[in-house]
């Protein structure tokens, strides 16, 4: 490289070789000074301004828009899950209660949430793992909206059996309503047991009368179980009626059905007795609903017409004359 200078006593310009050590000590001068600068502008542009560099303000620009779209979706999670769970107490407590269906429990609507850790990349992607607990959130309410989806689809199976359904409560007396033919000698309720003299609940209703009245089933139903128990109901019938109902029948003295057995309300079952441990002839009727003992008397009424109910016998005695097999089964203990 060249340089010209002015030489004073000549006023001519000169050639001046430049040498290569000079060459490259300014070059690095240079190199050294626009570092220098830049780090100057950087330390003024975020410290001393407070400013993000523009790759850095891209990037937080772009985050702070996905938090957004995180944050709305959380929030329409939040009204559906709110919508799912109004969904839930109306199936549950209205619905399935209606037509005697239990409960879902808590462990079947959230089955198959838990288990393997499916979003185990987004781990340490945030400190707060909100993308990763979104994502489990979206799962567990797909989950829960399926099993609520067929709830629902077996409530619809069960209700387009309503007709079904109302022939199925025990809605009848056990017993042909004639006052001069009974006395409802025990309600529902603590009484005082005949035999201990202790204060104890009565799970049923006693119907005083003679060996050898009428029982029928108060529902349609099949008949879960015939049994007999010495120190206990005696000869005894329980009925499934479905839609979480079931009858029983003690203290019988004949039973003319058996187990498996579908009946009808108005079908006979047998005879009124003094089997196993009774204090008196009567008839201990109990009615269940899902697995717990209620109130009888909540379910039929003692004052219905005993023309009607006469009728409502005779009825099932015509049709079941046209089948061989029934009432073809007496048992008789004691």
């Amino acid at each position: 490289m060249r340089k010209y200078i002015l030489n004073p006593e000549t006023l001519l310009y000169e050639i001046k070789e430049v040498s290569l050590r000079s060459k490259v000590f300014k070059g690095l001068l240079l190199v050294a000074g626009s570092v220098a600068l830049s780090v100057l502008y950087l330390w003024v542009f975020t410290s001393v301004l407070g400013m993000d560099l523009p790759k850095t303000a891209l990037l937080k620009a772009e985050k702070a828009r996905w938090d957004a779209k995180v944050a709305l979706m959380n929030t329409r999670l939040d009204r559906y899950e709110d919508n799912l769970e109004a969904l839930r107490l109306r199936d549950d407590e209205i619905y399935r209660s209606i037509f005697g269906m239990n409960e879902i429990p808590l462990s079947v609507r959230t089955a198959g949430i838990g288990g393997v850790d499916k979003y185990a990349f987004l781990n340490g992607l945030e400190s707060t793992n909100t993308l990763k607990n979104t994502a489990l959130r979206i799962d567990r309410l797909t989950r829960m909206t399926y099993v609520q989806s067929k709830s629902f689809d077996e409530v619809a199976s069960v209700s387009k059996r309503a007709g079904e359904m109302a022939s199925c409560i025990p809605a009848v007396p056990p017993i042909i309503p004639d006052p001069s033919k009974y006395n409802l000698s025990s309600q529902f309720g603590y009484r005082t047991d005949p035999f201990t003299g202790e204060s104890k609940l009565h799970t049923g209703v006693d119907l005083a009368m003679k060996i050898g009245n009428p029982v029928f089933a108060t529902g349609d139903g099949v008949v879960e179980s015939v049994e007999y128990d010495f120190f206990g109901y005696g000869n005894c019938v329980n009925i499934d009626h479905g839609f979480g109902y079931k009858t029983r029948y003690a203290h019988l003295d004949r039973i003319t059905v058996t187990d498996g057995m579908k009946v009808k309300r108005g079908d006979k079952i047998g005879d009124s007795g003094k089997s196993g441990r009774a204090s008196g002839p009567h008839l201990h009727y109990e009615v269940f609903y899902k697995g717990e003992r209620v109130n009888p008397m909540n379910y039929f009424d003692l004052s219905m017409s005993k023309q009607e109910y006469l009728d409502m016998t005779a009825k099932r005695e015509k049709e079941n004359g046209t089948s061989p097999t029934r009432r073809s089964f007496t048992v008789t203990r004691r």
